[in-house]
């Protein structure tokens, strides 16, 4: 494995998941279009927390589940709307995990 690679693997940034995220911020963290991280808006995936005027705050976890879509659609191929149904099954197992419920 080159060096790159492994730099590439082990790239990562740790966002506490009770802050919030702005359009900007989210669109730069996923290096993703607006138009991109608006899908996942209107596919119910990512859920603002408040809309004052034109600007939107999305909580901390916005950027793991957006992350997550991403990665499907771009190594599996998945559509949008299977993603979303992916990624609501994984944060349900997660949570099922968490509970100690499987």
């Amino acid at each position: 494995m080159q060096e790159h690679e492994l730099m590439d693997i082990l790239a990562g940034e740790i966002v506490d998941e009770d802050a919030t995220l702005t359009l900007a911020e989210l669109c730069r963290a996923c290096e993703a279009g607006e138009d991109w991280i608006m899908g996942l808006v209107a596919e119910g995936v990512l859920e603002p927390h408040t809309r004052a005027g034109t600007e939107w705050r999305f909580p901390g976890v916005s950027l793991r589940r957006a992350r997550i879509v991403m990665r499907l659609q771009r190594d599996l191929g998945v559509n949008l709307s299977g993603a979303a149904l992916a990624v609501d099954l994984i944060e349900e197992i997660r949570c099922l995990r968490g509970r100690g419920e499987i």
